[in-house]
């Protein structure tokens, strides 16, 4: 079946669906910091940890060497780590929502139009520029270090909000006006039609 994306259509889903994976995938990994505590080496992200203490018996602090998240959202320890996890979370849902109707609409005719893919394009860019703006704040991170999935879920969205949109500009094609035309006649008869039934029952 035709496609219904430019051949630059065709590389901004492919882009697209890189770069928000990369985003989405590095939100959920706990590797954003890594540190040292009680003498074993923990990384943690937002909403994921691993290597924590907890405490035992006679409130002395053991590490539980295993990955997890937090056991509840009030769990996670600052409101600005709480609004980060939902700030984020929502700015990757919508790069892999704009990534999934790219990708459809390499297989599926008359789906993008020109102005649509421009439109998803905004999304992007709004995705993208949500989740490059909180991790471009400063913090303060003491001792520990920024992690690989740190930079990959920057990068990821930068390229989302810099790269994709651009391209998206060029990935929808122009609706014919002989499709255009097609469309409204096919309308109008099927709606000519059960007009017609709709009577004479």
């Amino acid at each position: 079946m035709r496609s219904s994306l430019t051949l630059v259509g065709t590389l901004w889903a492919f882009l697209s669906l890189v770069t928000a994976v990369a985003s989405s995938t590095s939100y959920f990994l706990p590797y954003w910091l890594f540190g040292s505590q009680l003498g074993k080496q923990v990384s943690f992200s937002t909403f994921r940890r691993c290597n924590y203490p907890v405490r035992g018996e006679g409130h002395s602090l053991i590490m539980v060497e295993e990955c997890g998240r937090y056991a509840s959202f009030s769990a996670i320890p600052s409101l600005a780590w709480q609004m980060c996890t939902v700030i984020t979370g929502a700015g990757c849902a919508l790069l892999l929502l704009v990534a999934l109707a790219a990708v459809l609409g390499c297989c599926m005719e008359e789906l993008i139009s020109r102005m649509m893919g421009r439109c998803m394009g905004a999304a992007q860019f709004v995705g993208g520029k949500t989740i490059s703006w909180l991790l471009s704040v400063p913090v303060s991170t003491g001792t520990c270090q920024l992690g690989w999935a740190y930079y990959c879920a920057g990068g990821g969205a930068a390229a989302a909000m810099l790269i994709c949109t651009w391209l998206s500009c060029f990935a929808g094609r122009n609706p014919k006006p002989a499709v255009l035309v097609e469309g409204i006649m096919r309308n109008t008869n099927s709606y000519a039609m059960e007009l017609d039934h709709c009577l004479k029952s």
